[in-house]
């Protein structure tokens, strides 16, 4: 809020001051102004800062709550455990710190610097200035956060690969999560070694982005005024960049607001199942979108244990899931009425705006700032749930399991 932080006299209201830093440390992108021209360096650099503590914040957080999660276990389901996630010790807090910080830094330096070749060599930007376009949306894209420093985000580079491509490889690396990383890092050539959770990430990453760029590309083929005007190979692109900044990272490459609701529905699908627990992504998490479609699979089989990747889900995780999901929905749903009593928009604009906030995915039909302070406010509310929310619950839910000396006899209802 201090005036150094803004361009014109007196700097800025409380309202879009709070609003800005929450999204910016909830890693969410949703703004109320342009970034490239509300801010001053200043200001964008306190943006960056808070961008990068909360990526290092959330992915720390997270990594330490499963570190909890294992000490309140049994010895032997701790060291059944630790063997599955094959990271660090039980008690290496300071280790899985410092490994969060290097893993950012190394991804965030590299995609820096060929950001910073191709705005320098590729569109004649100064090397300052191309340096620090280079490291603004090296950090945000890696902590999946959107936050661009171009008033039509990354429109006016759709088309380029050497400015998507990388940050689309920062956008999923963020989103895997740290476990996953330090994973593939030890053993990316046997994945005989691979836990359970690095297969359901890794398995699901590839098909909702294959998915999400399939059905994207496939409905806005001939929009005007999206894919439309394009070749068919930046159509792909665009298409498949469009996917990855889907999966809560917030960058645009084309007009949201011009999309056709069909597109729209299917990225609120995508927006809301997010990424790889303890990363940098948002929503429910991969994980347990993947866990009830298992079950699913196996209540269509007729079958009594839920088996994945051979082994079998323990039953507190179908629980979890479900749990988190009707919690999830409930949010939304709440949060999207709330929304329709106080504006006059439409369903399909209020229910993506709604998830995109708690999925702290930052993508926007442009709908943000005509929203009435109170509208805001619910944004808000939403980024910092649907950030802290799923995760802490999820925790709070392992944590707090206790063993009951006496069952109640069976009885089932009717279902359907």
């Amino acid at each position: 809020m201090i005036p150094i932080a803004t361009p014109g006299p007196g700097g800025t209201s409380l309202l879009i001051a709070a609003f800005t830093a929450t999204s910016a440390v909830c890693v969410t992108g949703l703004t109320l102004v342009d970034t490239a021209t509300y801010w001053t360096p200043f200001g964008q650099v306190i943006i960056l800062l808070l961008i990068q503590i909360g990526g290092f914040g959330i992915m720390t957080f997270a990594s330490v709550l499963g570190l909890a999660v294992i000490r309140k276990m049994s010895l032997r389901s701790r060291m059944t455990a630790a063997a599955e996630v094959k990271s660090f010790g039980l008690e290496d807090v300071r280790g899985l710190v410092l490994g969060v910080v290097r893993i950012s830094l190394i991804v965030e330096f590299i995609v820096a610097v060929l950001l910073t070749l191709r705005f320098s060599t590729g569109y004649g930007e100064p090397l300052g200035r191309a340096v620090w376009l280079g490291v603004f949306h090296s950090v945000s894209s890696f902590n999946n956060a959107g936050f661009a420093l171009f008033s039509d985000n990354l429109i006016s580079y759709a088309t380029d690969p050497f400015i998507c491509l990388p940050i689309a490889a920062a956008v999923i690396l963020g989103g895997l999560g740290f476990p996953v990383i330090m994973q593939l890092r030890k053993h990316l050539r046997n994945p005989l070694k691979w836990s359970m959770n690095t297969r359901i990430v890794l398995v699901g990453t590839t098909t909702l982005l294959v998915a999400g760029t399939v059905y994207i590309t496939g409905v806005e083929w001939n929009n005007p005024g999206t894919l439309g005007p394009l070749d068919w190979p930046s159509k792909l692109l665009v298409g498949f960049f469009q996917s990855v900044q889907t999966r809560t990272a917030g960058f645009n490459s084309l007009d949201i607001g011009a999309m056709d609701s069909a597109s729209l529905l299917g990225m609120d699908v995508l927006m809301l199942i997010g990424g790889g627990p303890a990363g940098t992504a948002g929503g429910i998490k991969i994980t347990t979108f993947a866990v009830l479609f298992f079950i699913l699979l196996t209540e269509i089989r007729g079958e009594v244990a839920v088996n994945v990747f051979g082994k079998r889900l323990s039953r507190a995780v179908h629980r979890q899931a479900i749990t988190i999901v009707l919690l999830a929905v409930a949010v939304i749903t709440i949060s999207t009425v709330a929304l329709m009593l106080i504006t006059d928009l439409g369903l399909d604009e209020l229910l993506f705006e709604v998830i995109s906030a708690f999925g702290t995915v930052g993508l926007s039909t442009g709908i943000t700032a005509s929203l009435p302070p109170a509208g805001q406010v619910i944004l808000m509310l939403l980024m910092f749930i649907g950030r802290l929310g799923p995760m802490g619950f999820a925790s709070a839910l392992a944590l707090r399991e206790r063993p009951i000396a006496y069952e109640f006899p069976k009885e089932r209802p009717i279902i359907g």
